[in-house]
């Protein structure tokens, strides 16, 4: 390149000259225009005629033959008009929600910037930022999809319905829109359905502290209804009357007098909420929510086609028995014996049955002692903690157990009558659930033994529960009626586990599947241990502690109990924290539990051991299976096999060694036989 053209190129400087400025501003002037003019076209042809229509569409749910059982949301969206929602109410979701509602056209600059600036930062879309009308936007014209994360694609549609919606309606008319769908916890869409719920009354008789209440619900309903929490509720309704206060819609002194009253509920309001089957749906809701990331709100009133494993027979013979009173221990006056069960098809996991609460059902997926307790389970762990594994290291039903006095490390359990009987077989120590031999074994044959096959069966446990104590059912944490049913399936169905669970599939109205469940047994132990296993639940059903628990069919399970022995104020010498009782047939798995919500000196169980949930079992199995054809248990090959090994060697043993030695072996016997009924004299308590 010549000097001349390099002197060109350092003297080219067109910014200094006035054409360039104007031609500059002409090219972005016309960017603007045709980017204006594009989102200008891009809203207009935004179709919000759905504003028109109620936005809640019930999902149902179908049993496992596809039957429709239940609609999953009995409510409808009952719209009030602008008139009927008191003042208060509309300051009080504007001052929580968008306290610059009357100021901006639909879209919050600085809300957003504030927003998009958390956003990138965090890189996961999780800051707020809408405003009421792009709310209002994103619950009819962008939720649908129900795609559970935020983007910035997401967003940005939203910001352009609200930009239509505000060019279509008046503000007092989107607030109006935004008060009758907006999803207020319970099931319940919009401000007049949740008024009548909580309070009783319709939506123009709100008081001030009522409308910051439903007001601060909106955030989050499952964590701030007042039927759940209501400590957070109520936390929750003075931060909305401290922004009232602050944004000028009530003085200092409504403020402080409206955040001394107490929450006042209309209580009984929710018997019919989801139609039939509650505590079943209560369940298939939450394990929705678990599976599938989408939130309570989008499944309740997504129209969703929810697929089950629910048998109606069984459920309605649960639901029965839970409604009468003469199956449970009676209660106290300010609490009663709460109580859960899980009925499931072992071959399948598929839970058939279930009630997770007794009484009145206080709140919609209130909690659920079928699923959700953790209690320690007692002597019903010790066909996973101690016995299952012993017969997987060769014991069997015959295998003598010590019942003499025991300390090991300080640890020094007891009998339930404080008896000793010496030795003992394994078939007697579990039949009559005695104590002293489960240590006894567990010891033999290695704390470490029992934990893998707990932890094997399903139940995860604390580095606290690696001790003797497992062989007793002391965990740290506890287990669940769903957990200890899924593991005794383990024995019902020949050693195989099947993972519990209620949701087939979940589709569209129009058949498109949005989730399908996908089976994955594990073969936890052998054929053979699960069947000597149900030999030996069988003769604890038949002669030992869970006879209540008989049904007049193939019947196996054990009793389980928790002892409270009171606090440091008071001595509790016969008294239980936790009663079970888990059982099977050969169609069906279940596992009940009992107890008080809140244990204490006044509060504790007098039954005798697992016997009242045993006979919980009984009348729920008795029923649900009172037409179904009495089955033998399957007799797996493996057992078979090994057994026809053992009978030629006994013949052996009868044939070269016992006939040759007649007087010796009559002593032996004799001696054997005198221990036997010594050991037979008594029964354990759980």
């Amino acid at each position: 390149m010549d000097k001349l053209s390099v002197q060109s190129l350092k003297n080219f400087r067109p910014w200094k000259k006035p054409k360039f400025w104007s031609r500059l501003g002409v090219i972005i002037l016309v960017l603007i225009i045709l980017t204006a003019g594009g989102i200008t076209a891009y809203v207009s042809s935004l179709d919000i005629s759905k504003l028109q229509t109620p936005l809640a569409q019930p999902s149902y749910l179908y049993d496992q033959k596809g039957t429709p059982i239940s609609q999953l949301s009995s409510t409808r969206i009952e719209p009030v008009s602008g008139q009927q929602i008191p003042l208060i109410m509309k300051q009080a979701i504007i001052a929580v929600e968008d306290r610059r509602f009357y100021e901006h056209k639909g879209v919050d600059l600085r809300s957003i910037a504030r927003a998009v600036y958390q956003d990138v930062k965090s890189g996961d879309y999780s800051e707020g930022g809408s405003t009421i009308t792009q709310q209002l936007a994103k619950n009819y014209f962008i939720a649908p999809d129900k795609t559970p994360d935020k983007t910035i694609i997401r967003k940005l549609k939203e910001a352009a319905y609200a930009l239509k919606i505000e060019t279509v309606l008046d503000k007092d008319q989107i607030l109006t829109a935004y008060l009758n769908q907006i999803y207020l916890g319970e099931g319940r869409w919009g401000l007049q359905n949740a008024a009548q719920l909580y309070f009783g009354k319709n939506a123009e008789k709100l008081t001030l502290e009522e409308s910051a209440l439903l007001a601060g619900i909106v955030k989050a309903p499952t964590i701030y209804s007042p039927l759940r929490n209501k400590p957070k509720s109520l936390e929750r309704r003075n931060e909305v009357l401290g922004l009232m206060k602050e944004q000028n819609y009530i003085t200092s002194a409504v403020y402080e007098k409206a955040k001394g009253q107490p929450i006042v509920l209309k209580k009984g309001t929710l018997s019919n909420l989801s139609g039939q089957y509650a505590p079943y749906v209560d369940y298939v809701v939450d394990e929705a929510i678990e599976r599938t990331g989408f939130t309570e709100e989008q499944i309740l009133n997504g129209g969703l086609q929810i697929y089950t494993q629910m048998d109606p027979l069984v459920q309605k013979s649960a639901e029965n028995v839970y409604e009468d009173s003469n199956f449970f221990p009676s209660g106290k006056a300010d609490q009663i014996v709460q109580s859960g069960v899980v009925i499931l098809d072992q071959s399948t996991g598929g839970i058939r049955g279930l009630v997770g609460y007794r009484g009145e059902r206080v709140a919609f997926r209130g909690f659920n002692y079928a699923t959700q307790l953790k209690r320690a389970p007692g002597s019903s762990l010790k066909p996973l903690s101690v016995y299952g594994p012993a017969l997987e290291k060769g014991y069997t039903s015959n295998s003598p157990v010590s019942d003499d006095p025991i300390n090991i490390n300080n640890y020094s359990p007891t009998d339930y009558d404080k008896q000793n009987r010496g030795y003992v077989t394994i078939q007697e120590a579990i039949s009559h659930s005695y104590n002293i031999p489960a240590v006894w074994l567990l010891n033999k044959i290695g704390v470490e033994s029992g934990v893998d096959f707990v932890e094997r069966s399903g139940i995860s446990l604390e580095p606290e529960d690696h001790g003797l104590p497992l062989a007793l059912g002391g965990l740290t944490k506890g287990v669940s009626p769903l957990q200890m049913a899924q593991a005794y399936g383990i024995f019902a169905n020949h050693g195989v586990m099947n993972k519990a669970y209620a949701i087939n599939k979940i589709t569209t109205k129009e058949g498109d599947v949005l989730f399908q469940a996908q089976a994955a047994p594990v073969q936890v132990t052998t054929p053979s241990v699960a069947y000597n296993m149900t030999l030996l639940l069988q003769d604890v059903v038949t002669n030992g502690t869970g006879n209540n628990a008989d049904l007049g069919r193939p019947t196996a399970g054990k009793t389980g109990s928790v002892e409270y022995t009171g606090d440091e104020h008071t001595v509790i010498t016969k008294g239980e924290r936790d009663v079970w009782f888990v059982g099977y047939t050969p169609e069906l798995t279940a596992a009940v539990w009992m107890g008080y919500e809140n244990t204490d000196s006044t509060h504790y169980l007098t039954t005798a051991g697992g016997a009242e949930p045993a006979m919980v079992f009984h009348e729920i199995l008795s029923r649900a299976l009172k037409s179904t054809p009495v089955k033998q248990f399957e007799i797996p090959q493996e057992y078979i096999g090994e057994n026809k090994l053992a009978n030629r060697l006994y013949n052996w043993y009868q044939e070269n060694i016992k006939a040759k030695v007649p007087d010796a072996n009559q002593s032996i016997n004799g001696n054997g036989d005198k221990n036997k009924d010594k050991g037979n004299k008594g029964k354990g308590k759980d």
